[in-house]
């Protein structure tokens, strides 16, 4: 597996792959239409293209394939996005990624998390802080905000 720089090249395809694992990975926590109104946020590829801006955007790429990407502003410790492929699930991208925006972040580091990715954080010490309630496209879904517990 290697982690490289999410380009804007790489923005179409990491949106093929943000659709599909919400698609196959999240099914089980979320109705049909929470994982239609929460994939539609890759539909507009400009946008989609330009959420990146100023973020340390990685890809994890495992057999020259897309296995997963994460996005992350450093500067508040904030990890927006984690997400990685059916194909590549269990196989190490997603803790990659997150070790390295850990890294980059100085340890320091919140996100809010789905359902379906709670317990890989839990795994990897963050602290639930609190349950929420976000609308996308008007649905109601539920996630969690979350932060790496420092490690002393």
């Amino acid at each position: 597996m290697e982690l490289r720089p999410l380009t804007a090249a790489g923005a179409a395809p990491a949106a093929a792959l943000f659709r599909d694992s919400i698609f196959s990975l999240c099914a089980a926590d979320y109705s049909p239409a929470q994982l239609a109104a929460w994939a539609a946020a890759a539909d507009d590829p400009g946008a989609w293209e330009r959420s990146f801006d100023g973020r340390l955007s990685l890809a994890a790429v495992c057999e020259g394939e897309l296995a997963g990407f994460a996005d992350a502003d450093t500067g508040a410790g904030y990890l927006d996005r984690l997400y990685v492929s059916p194909k590549y699930r269990g196989r190490g991208a997603a803790a990659a990624l997150c070790a390295e925006i850990e890294k980059a972040c100085g340890g320091r580091v919140y996100t809010h998390a789905s359902i379906t990715a709670r317990g890989f954080f839990e795994r990897r010490g963050y602290a639930l802080l609190g349950e929420n309630r976000v609308f996308r496209r008007g649905v109601a879904l539920i996630n969690f905000t979350m932060a790496l517990r420092v490690r002393r």
